[in-house]
């Protein structure tokens, strides 16, 4: 058996393994690895373990993105809007130079 400090991390190739996992006897780094239950896993034993699946928890990302676009475009139209009518609500005495004199 090779000596853990000779081998590399299963998901990270340039880095220096730290840990092996017992259920899948991969080597992994220590950002690869967490403890649980007095036991080091890797992600994936641990996500077997505890029953929870990292697929399909996020939404689609452009559904997100669409929704901001969208907001962003309505709040910068109110602005706009709010400020043209708000020069429309200055006097034309204002505009013909009687102020600036």
């Amino acid at each position: 058996m090779a000596e853990i400090s000779s081998l590399r991390c299963n998901n990270h190739p340039d880095r220096e393994a730290v840990a092996r996992c017992p259920d899948c006897r991969q080597s992994y780094c220590r950002e690869c690895v967490t403890e649980h239950e007095d036991r080091v896993l890797c992600a994936a034993c641990l996500g077997r373990l505890t029953g929870v699946h990292r697929v399909g928890t996020r939404r689609p990302g452009w559904i997100v993105f669409t929704i901001r676009c969208a907001a962003g475009f309505l709040l910068a139209w109110s602005c706009f809007y709010l400020f043209g009518r708000i020069l429309l609500l200055v006097p034309n005495s204002f505009h013909e130079g009687h102020i600036w004199q």
